[in-house]
């Protein structure tokens, strides 16, 4: 699978593909695609194997599904949050990183292992487009706040961003992540403190 092929995988339509893609994320997400078979999802969906097959042709192709299901929820989820995101920055903002926590929150690091070691076209992908999301979404949080004057003005937006994708880069991998014994959640969370402390202005911390 090419690197932009992940604008052309079909959303998930029927309510039989819909049960198979939900369990096998709740299997996946939290204990990896290696360790889980075909033969264990169908038996906890109640269907054949052959069932199974007729919707999603391999493992790697259900993976595929699950996993991309997810990066569109999270798209969807970011951006019905900013669409009105000049209302109340200090809301938002709060909004926005309790929605990424909590996908984060599904995701343990078995899946990331798998991905990036079974998987790595995919794993590249999700990196792709989680560089897009933070520019786009937390790029713009960062616009609100400077306007807000809770964002300090002397630090660019695009160097801000940077900081921010370059520390995702760097800690949010499975071989760092386990390094310093943390959760996916629990190092995105790190790094979004550490950041926004340091770009807030002495009003934007009196309010946090």
């Amino acid at each position: 699978m090419k690197r932009d092929e992940v604008q052309h995988v079909a959303p998930v339509g029927n309510s039989g593909r819909q049960r198979i893609v939900a369990a096998a994320r709740r299997h996946f997400f939290t204990y990896g695609f290696r360790a889980i078979t075909m033969d264990d999802l169908a038996r906890e969906l109640g269907m054949s194997k052959k069932t199974l097959y007729a919707h999603f042709p391999s493992k790697v192709a259900l993976v595929e599904a699950a996993l991309f299901d997810k990066v569109r929820n999270v798209e969807s989820d970011l951006k019905r949050i900013t669409s009105n995101s000049s209302s109340d920055f200090l809301t938002t903002l709060h909004q926005l990183l309790a929605c990424v926590h909590g996908h984060l929150e599904e995701v343990q690091p078995p899946f990331v292992r798998d991905l990036r070691r079974e998987a790595p076209d995919m794993f590249n992908i999700v990196e792709t487009r989680r560089r897009k999301m933070i520019h786009q979404y937390f790029g713009k949080m960062v616009g609100v706040g400077q306007a807000a004057g809770i964002i300090r003005e002397d630090v660019p937006i695009q160097l801000i961003v940077e900081i921010l994708l370059g520390a995702t880069q760097a800690i949010m991998n499975p071989e760092k992540l386990a390094e310093l014994g943390l959760t996916p959640k629990d190092g995105f969370s790190g790094i979004i403190t550490v950041i926004f402390r340091g770009v807030f202005t002495e009003t934007g911390r009196t309010t946090l």
